[in-house]
């Protein structure tokens, strides 16, 4: 093969219309050829520039080039598409439909494309179907952290490292310039080629042959917190994702998301929100377990925290400690003139709020009746007055709510109910083979008798398997030992059971029979929410056998 053949061709097409802000594409572009000339295999790479692209020069380019790289600089907006220019070097809108068509006519040549552009996830997942990796950005990125993202990811490919991991290297170098923008570029992935030697365990070597005979797999992610937007281990739960991306798009949307611990609460709201921005919307995700104890001492220095990090996601100036020194009104009329005068005045689309792990507030029993009644006062509020419809909530949590609360002043009892069930056995070999395996059915079922289809307990499982560290009779045997994978995930269950005496004697009831078991409905409701049991009609059994197994070694004494 020639030494040209071998040279990887960058093309670079930037638009910045008249009409449309002011970008530092040239900046980008000279930083991007700069690292490329001082990596040590720039002779691998090819750059090639194009200006005030149109849709004709677009087109153009990749019929005369052919690059394996295309990378555009501009502006994005979301579902409606790209920014190119037109003959006047106007904004025109290229819609996604068209780019992916486009894309889809280089099928098997283009490698990779990074679009650069504020609000360009949409695209980026439209073209993913054609291009095996595909980067976007999920929401507005400064100019100086998209440069460095470019940077980044192009001083890694001159490295010689993968797509994936110029992928982290662009997402490392926004650390350094601005650690909050970190998460918006936006990895879409698919499957790549592997040698046959490093097939993983169970992996039949005559399926799902890649060009060559070689055989399909994955990059192995392990499975811990929530599961990225670029992940491709992320299963869908037909028709949870469409009724939450239906629901975000209504005026004074609210949204309950209630289900035990890594069954995927938070990974759901970050997708919902994620579409959110897809249509143009501002949204932030509040994680409460960033609070500060002495944050909750006090509604008002709670309702001041929860105003001031809402305002520093959107970019805008603090004036909460003014607000507050206006009048002698309560800390919540004050905290909702914040919002209606000083956050839904300011943004010109819809708001989208993620509050992940509310129940930390239940643990505030004054905090948690006035706040969550103000939730409840401003959806309703969104039912007839336009600037609270911006306002759309997301509201997600683990534990039954026990705190007294008002059913009028409630949010829990309004908007969106969502609950997360287990993976079904498709699901479950699903994605197993987005792990690489390739597993018999009696497999499959042997697994999920042991952790049901819990989708934390699947993954870990499937990614030890995937390693090729343990067969899965081993896996099964050890799974409800110290020895397991599971070790530290039980212990948190059977230090929170210490926690609470009057729950030990219902679990060891349930774990000692062999049928469903009727309890107390507060126990089984509290055993539901830690995500150690599930309902059959009014009576109970373990959420699998893992648990049962586990819980009747370590709970012995009947009492």
């Amino acid at each position: 093969m020639s030494k040209a053949a071998l040279v990887k061709k960058i093309l670079i097409l930037t638009a910045n219309p008249k009409d449309t802000g002011k970008l530092r594409l040239d900046e980008e572009v000279r930083e991007v050829q700069t690292g490329l000339d001082r990596a040590k295999r720039r002779d691998q790479f090819e750059i090639i520039s194009r200006w005030a692209v149109r849709a004709d020069d677009l087109r153009r380019a990749l019929l005369d080039f052919e690059p394996q790289i295309v990378h555009f600089s501009g502006h994005g907006t979301g579902e409606e598409g790209l920014a190119l220019e037109n003959e006047s070097g106007q904004a025109k809108l290229v819609p996604t439909d068209a780019l992916a068509n486009l894309f889809g006519l280089f099928n098997g040549k283009i490698e990779c494309v990074l679009m650069n552009a504020c609000y360009s996830e949409a695209q980026a997942e439209a073209i993913h179907q054609h291009v095996d990796h595909v980067v976007g950005m999920s929401k507005a990125i400064g100019d100086r952290a998209a440069i460095k993202f470019a940077v980044g990811f192009y001083d890694a490919l001159g490295a010689g490292r993968s797509f994936e991991d110029a992928y982290r290297f662009g997402c490392s170098a926004i650390d350094f310039e601005d650690l909050k923008q970190r998460l918006i570029p936006v990895l879409k992935t698919r499957k790549k080629i592997i040698s046959e030697e490093n097939l993983p365990l169970y992996a039949a070597k005559d399926a799902n042959q890649g060009s060559g005979g070689r055989a399909l797999s994955i990059v192995l992610e392990r499975p811990e917190g929530q599961v990225s937007l670029s992940s491709q281990f992320y299963v869908e739960r037909p028709p949870i994702e469409q009724d939450c991306y239906e629901a975000i798009s209504q005026p004074g949307a609210l949204i309950r998301v209630k289900a035990a611990r890594q069954m995927g609460k938070t990974s759901l709201m970050t997708r919902t929100l994620n579409h959110g921005v897809a249509q143009g919307y501002r949204a932030v995700p509040i994680y409460f377990q960033e609070a500060d104890g002495e944050v909750f001492n006090n509604l008002e220095q709670f309702l001041q925290w929860f105003c001031a990090t809402i305002t520093e996601e959107l970019g805008l100036v603090d004036e909460v400690t003014e607000f507050w020194a206006r009048g002698s009104l309560g800390s919540k009329r004050k905290c909702t003139n914040y919002f209606q005068q000083r956050l839904l005045a300011e943004v010109d689309h819809p708001l989208v709020l993620g509050l992940d792990e509310v129940d930390l507030i239940f643990q505030h029993l004054k905090i948690a009746q006035d706040f969550f009644a103000l939730l409840r006062t401003w959806h309703e509020r969104g039912k007839n007055e336009p600037i609270w419809q911006k306002l759309r909530l997301v509201i997600v949590h683990s534990k039954e709510v026990y705190i007294p609360l008002d059913m009028h002043q409630s949010p829990f009892n309004v908007g969106l109910p969502i609950g997360l069930p287990e993976f079904n056995l498709a699901q479950v070999k699903d994605l197993a083979e987005r792990h690489g395996l390739t597993m018999a059915d009696s497999d499959i079922q042997d697994l999920m008798r042991m952790v049901g289809g819990h989708p934390y307990l699947v993954r870990v499982a499937l990614y030890e398997l995937a390693r090729q560290r343990i067969t899965l009779p081993r896996l099964l045997q050890i799974a409800p030992t110290e020895e397991g994978p599971y070790n530290d995930h039980l212990r948190r269950h059977l230090e929170n059971l210490r926690k609470k005496p009057d729950l030990i004697q219902s679990i060891q009831q349930v774990i000692h029979s062999a049928a469903p078991v009727q309890i107390r409905a507060d126990e089984a409701f509290q055993l539901s929410s830690m995500g150690l049991v599930k309902m059959q009609g009014n009576a109970v059994i373990p959420l699998c056998e893992l648990y049962r197994q586990y819980f009747r070694d370590r709970l012995r004494t009947r009492l």
